[in-house]
């Protein structure tokens, strides 16, 4: 491995905030540019301190982030050969140290190397054996001496806890372990993770046998006895750490937290322990998860073995068999298995025995993978004497989709319709644990079952599922909700759609006018028509140099990220809404916190549709401004200029976002933001070296026009703007009144008008 810290060109594009073609540049026209210090003629490293310098000399870069530093180092100490994750560890028992033991720190971080090399070692083994046991150093296989890296790491980690807390530094460095390792790792996100534990209420135990990064138990309090495994060694200790680092420094340890490493199927870690919950995300579509082994496992009712291909429904089994009597399991599964004609017998089984209890449809991107509406599936271990045989079938991602059909408030298709940051997690979590608390009730009190709601939830008798085919989707049985055709609720709609269409400008008022000045007005390209051979252009990297122009960029992934120089700044990528954030205020504050404004809803003009998690964030993060300017990094002719009222004020920048601040004695924002939906004015900005355009935002041109004749432009370009906005919306709204009139006359609940 690398003594010191080595980036590749993808690496520097992304501390740049370039594309990797600007560094293919950079290396050929400069010659000062850093020599490669390793990889390969096709993929080559470069010393980070060199990088580092060379970017600062230049103006790309005024400081390399903490974070970009705290992860190259973390970088520098992996084994090509060994465990991608294994540094991760090393990091993690650092940051436990600062978080359960800052003043054992304090004294050693100004001790000299030679003396810390020996006693940091020492402190992060008594913190380990304290919070997980006797048996916690030789768990982590933490060295007993550090070398100059690892000594430069537990320095800058302690300057990134003093940021973020440990916690927040040890998220940060998963998020981008998670970012890099896409194909081997598909953590459940929290708001899942949340759900899942909301259906099983507070258990005093849960086990996870699938546990990855331990995203499902730390959605439980601390006081509840955590426990979990994983078939990947590394990642076992990972969310190990992870769940103490998100415990209270001040409980007392040994904590209430066990992590075994194994594959939970071919070798239990837990033979004949039982919990009162058990709840996990297990791996889909293995073919070899140890059918011809398992033949005679205890765990299998009835002596009945799940066919090869079912593998799903193998770890519904081993889940159930680890639930005591009454308690629940639940688990997040591939719609599939509700309908494979293999799975039948084992389906047909949990429905005999009263097991299983709910199927829940969720909308697509509630988990990975993102693309697939997944399925709920919710048991409870059978107890002697319960004859409850009744089952709820919930179809939560059409309710939504409903839902959202009714909504006029944005342009576009409705956010219900799935994607990794559209699913409405507030409104999913009331409606699945609305109908599953109320049934739940029911089927432990010995109380009617809630009446069914069409297009959303139905009870069926078990008795009633068992045929050939024992189909538990939920979209099958669910009857369809009464159509939007209702005479008042079709002549609402209506008039509704009445009004937008009177309200939308003569769209003759909106063109622009031939004249003298129609070249330079529109800032044409020189030859392109009339006079626009005599205006001038500015790049907007030229802007921003000149001080007429800040421009901050988001990260692409989850997690803060900063940056600073010209086209780059400060922006917090963040997380979907959670559990208990619902809502939008103005000013850009919510129930749960600040905020987030998305590129999704920037290409669908809705509201912010996401929140952080605290109505602050770290020091630097960048809130809007009215006469703000929001741009996709993905282009796509898109461009929104902040109101001076509204829920747009004061949100933070979602993932894949450029915020331009114009000095409005300089810079007109709607001209701005004009030229950014302009064909022309992106055009050779863009990259098009893949299938996905980039733009790069500090080449796009703008022409240079007096503010007088910037904010004529601009006039015409808000205009305009308002048109698309209010053309969309009505689009919207008449096909749900089309869609309605057409069910309403299908199901014969209006008849044809009068000819």
């Amino acid at each position: 491995m690398p003594d010191r810290p080595e980036v590749t060109a993808v690496e520097i594009a992304r501390l740049a905030g370039v594309g990797r073609a600007a560094v293919s540049n950079w290396r050929r026209r400069h010659p000062d540019f850093p020599r490669p210090v390793g990889g390969t003629d096709a993929s080559p490293t470069f010393a980070l301190a060199d990088v580092d310098s060379w970017l600062r000399a230049q103006g790309k870069i005024a400081e390399l982030p903490l974070l970009e530093q705290v992860w190259q180092l973390v970088d520098t100490l992996r084994d090509p050969a060994g465990h991608p994750a294994a540094p991760l560890v090393e990091a993690g028992a650092l940051l436990l140290l600062l978080h359960r033991a800052p003043g054992r720190w304090a004294e050693l971080a100004d001790q000299p190397d030679t003396r810390l090399a020996l006693a940091l070692p020492r402190a992060v083994a008594d913190t380990t054996v304290h919070t997980f046991g006797p048996d916690g150093a030789r768990l982590l296989g933490l060295p007993a001496l550090l070398g100059s890296t690892q000594l430069d790491l537990a320095r800058r980690l302690a300057a990134l806890a003093a940021d973020a807390g440990p916690a927040g530094a040890y998220e940060q460095l998963l998020t981008r372990h998670a970012e890099a390792n896409t194909r081997q790792l598909s953590p459940t996100p929290p708001e899942a993770a949340e759900l899942l534990a909301a259906v099983a209420g507070v258990p005093a135990t849960v086990l996870d046998p699938a546990v990855g990064l331990g995203a499902v138990l730390l959605a439980h309090p601390p006081t509840t006895g955590r426990y979990g495994q994983d078939a990947d060694p590394v990642a076992a200790v990972l969310a190990q750490l992870r769940l103490a680092l998100h415990t209270p420094a001040d409980e007392p340890g040994p904590l209430p937290l066990e992590l075994r490493t194994g594959d939970a199927l071919r070798a239990d870690g837990y033979p004949g322990d039982t919990f009162e919950a058990v709840l996990c995300q297990p791996p889909y579509n293995e073919r070899d998860w140890g059918h011809d082994e398992l033949q005679f496992d205890t765990r299998w009712p009835g002596g009945l073995v799940p066919p090869r291909g079912e593998s799903e429904l193998a770890w519904v089994l081993h889940c159930l068999a680890h639930t005591r009597p009454g308690g629940l399991a639940a688990l997040l599964l591939p719609p599939t298995v509700a309908t494979r004609r293999s799975g039948r017998r084992v389906r047909a089984e949990l429905l005999r025995s009263g097991a299983l209890r709910a199927v829940i449809a969720l909308p697509a991107g509630a988990a990975p993978p993102y693309g697939v509406p997944l399925h709920l599936w919710v048991l409870r271990a059978p107890r002697p004497g319960d004859d409850f045989r009744q089952v709820l079938l919930l179809d939560a991602g059409a309710a939504l989709s409903a839902r959202a059909a009714l909504s006029t408030g944005a342009a576009g298709a409705p956010a219900a319709e799935g994607g990794r940051d559209k699913v409405d997690w507030p409104e999913l979590r009331r409606t699945v644990l609305a109908a599953w608390r109320g049934f739940d009730l029911a089927a432990r009190e010995g109380l009617p079952v809630p009446a069914d709601r069409p297009g959303v939830h139905r009870a069926v008798a078990a008795i009633d599922l068992l045929d050939d085919e024992t189909d538990l989707s939920p979209a099958r049985h669910v009857p369809p909700a009464a159509p939007l055709g209702g005479a008042a609720e079709l002549s609402h709609v209506g008039s509704r759609l009445a009004e937008l269409l009177a309200g939308l400008a003569d769209p003759a008022t909106l063109l622009p006018q031939p004249g003298a000045e129609a070249g330079a007005a529109t800032g044409a390209e020189p030859g392109a028509g009339s006079g626009a051979g005599s205006v001038g252009v500015v790049t907007i990297g030229e802007l921003v140099r000149s001080g007429a122009l800040e421009v901050y960029s988001s990260g692409t992934g989850t997690g803060t990220g900063t940056g600073t120089g010209p086209g780059t700044g400060s922006g917090t990528a963040t997380r979907p809404v959670g559990s208990g954030t619902a809502g939008t205020g103005a000013a850009g504050t919510a129930a749960g916190g600040t905020l987030v404004v998305t590129d999704q809803d920037l290409a669908t003009g809705a509201a912010p549709s996401a929140v952080l998690a605290t109505a602050t964030g770290p020091a630097g993060d960048v809130r809007t401004r009215p006469g703000d300017v929001l741009v996709p990094a993905l282009g796509g002719g898109t461009a929104r200029v902040v109101p001076t009222e509204g829920p747009l004020v004061g949100a933070a920048l979602g993932r894949q976002l450029h915020l331009l601040r114009p000095d409005p004695g300089a810079l007109d924002p709607e001209f701005l933001a004009g030229h950014f939906r302009s064909t022309a004015g992106t055009r050779r900005a863009a990259s098009h070296a893949t299938t996905t355009a980039r733009l790069d935002i500090r080449r796009v041109e703008l022409p240079r026009l007096p503010l007088p004749a910037q904010r004529r432009l601009g006039a015409a370009f808000a205009r305009l703007a308002a048109f698309d906005t209010a053309l969309g919306q009505a689009a919207a709204l008449g096909r749900t009144l089309v869609q309605g009139a057409t069910d309403a006359l299908a199901t014969g609940t209006l008849a044809p008008p009068a000819e």
